[in-house]
């Protein structure tokens, strides 16, 4: 069995002494992708397909150009995604009756059953990144990372203008 991540547990690298914080940041997000990669495993979901199928769910049927938009991806990665998930039968895709050259994208039946084992990963993971934090601390990150969020926003351009999650001041 393979050990650690080194990106997880090998010293801050000399380059990166000016930005503790942002290595922090990133060993954080790395090591969350890990976690909710094994659990999305179980469900036939590869890390970052739940987020599309979590917007399909919210919206219904969409433009896959305003999908790609939506979730700030190169197009050739969300049409990759697209279609892993349409080979395994999570979402249909078709031509925009409004506009038969633009495609439209739905969650499937098969796609819409997953939502209770998504939500039931993103539980787990809440739980297990927040294990030993007090609630005020938990409500505390939240707002730290919106604050971090939104400085980083500009830079993002148009996929990181999103309002704060719900609960972050």
């Amino acid at each position: 069995m393979p050990g650690p991540d080194p990106v997880c547990t090998e010293p801050t690298p000399s380059a990166a002494h000016g930005g503790p914080v942002s290595i922090a940041l990133a060993r954080v997000a790395r090591m969350h992708r890990i976690a909710a990669g094994r659990r999305l495993k179980e469900l036939g979901l590869y890390p970052g397909q739940e987020m599309m199928m979590m917007r399909l769910w919210d919206r219904g049927p969409v433009r896959q150009s305003e999908l790609i938009q939506s979730l700030g991806l190169d197009a050739s990665t969300v049409t990759k995604m697209l279609q892993r998930l349409e080979q395994c039968g999570h979402v249909r895709r078709g031509p925009d009756p409004a506009d038969r050259r633009a495609v439209l994208v739905e969650a499937t039946d098969e796609g819409r059953a997953l939502r209770a084992g998504v939500e039931g990963v993103w539980t787990d993971l809440e739980q297990l990144s927040l294990s030993g934090l007090e609630p005020g601390d938990r409500a505390e990150l939240a707002r730290l990372l919106g604050l971090v969020a939104d400085n980083l926003r500009e830079e993002a351009g148009e996929a990181g203008e999103c309002p704060p999650p719900p609960g972050v001041c």
